[in-house]
């Protein structure tokens, strides 16, 4: 985990904010931010000022006195994105057929992701938080490109960004970098398939592969057509996305199988990892029974001197 972390932040210092510069984060809420929070308060604690744009109606996205909370108000009440929500993890621990699968995850996402697109037309929209991020002259943005207001917002400012990444059911890193994605030995989302696929499994592969672009475009075309009225210019969404400095991949070829990357995308895998505790009870257990030995081996040692 040290070896990731070292080389997560030395990619992260490596840009134009190494004595302690100005970030702006644009996270997305739920558990993206769990793992976006320990990079953040980590660079906090190295001296850089960070400010962190979030809904005023938000799950996990708090006050912390390692940033500064910009606040922005969206269309939506706390009851609903809790309900939305809730409907949406639910759905993950129902066992279904995996034709129902594909299609009620399909529903319940979007049934989330509708808020989020509200909450991203209702940042753009906001001149005074337009007006404070052009006032700011911010370093670099960091974002989780699930999905793309803050690559939007970056191509705004001018300013390098940096992706926070685990994945996406549209293979989104895939999708916008033109990287190759080959469906016969990558399996695909949900698919539970390993790189070591049967003629059947890869027909099936392929079939939940040619899903990936019209989901791709049924996600991300309102995007691009707010991001065209946000930028005054015509915008490819995926152009866009390929602007971004380095994507930072939150996972590893030891629980993912290898596949080809792009030249600026770097493996984070061990991030969320913390170096194991022993635990009390096995802890007290092992130096009982090494005080019994080291006893044990005194008694036969005066036991020895005492023969001779």
């Amino acid at each position: 985990m040290k070896m990731f972390a070292a080389g997560l932040f030395i990619f992260l210092e490596s840009l134009e904010f190494l004595e302690g510069g100005r970030l702006l984060v644009i996270p997305q809420d739920g558990s993206h931010w769990l793992s976006m929070r320990a990079v953040v308060e980590k660079l906090s604690e190295k001296g850089h000022e960070i400010v962190v744009l979030a809904p005023e109606v938000n799950l996990l996205l708090k006050e912390s006195e390692h940033y500064t909370r910009k606040l922005y108000a969206v269309p939506y009440t706390q009851e609903e994105l809790d309900h939305r929500f809730h409907l949406f993890a639910n759905q993950h621990f129902v066992e279904v057929s995996f034709p129902t699968m594909i299609i009620e995850t399909y529903s319940s996402t979007m049934f989330v992701l509708d808020l989020f697109f509200y909450n991203c037309a209702s940042l753009l929209q906001n001149r005074e938080i337009i007006r404070y991020l052009d006032e700011s002259k911010f370093d670099v943005v960091f974002t989780d490109p699930a999905l793309p207001c803050g690559v939007i917002l970056a191509e705004y400012l001018s300013i390098p960004s940096v992706y926070f990444f685990r994945g996406f059911p549209c293979n989104v890193e895939h999708a916008v970098t033109k990287c190759p994605d080959p469906v016969s030995y990558v399996p695909r989302c949900y698919t539970s398939y390993t790189d070591h696929m049967t003629f059947t499994q890869r027909v099936l592969n392929l079939f939940v592969s040619s899903l990936e672009t019209p989901l791709f475009k049924d996600l991300y075309t309102k995007y691009q057509d707010i991001a065209s009225e946000f930028l005054q210019r015509d915008v490819h969404l995926p152009t866009l996305y390929r602007n971004g400095s380095i994507w930072l991949l939150r996972y590893d070829f030891v629980f993912e199988y290898p596949k080809p990357v792009m030249p600026n995308m770097v493996f984070v895998g061990g991030i969320n990892c913390e170096e194991g505790k022993n635990l009390p009870q096995v802890r007290d257990w092992i130096s009982q029974i090494i005080e019994e030995n080291i006893h044990a081996q005194e008694e036969s040692i005066d036991k020895i001197r005492h023969q001779h």
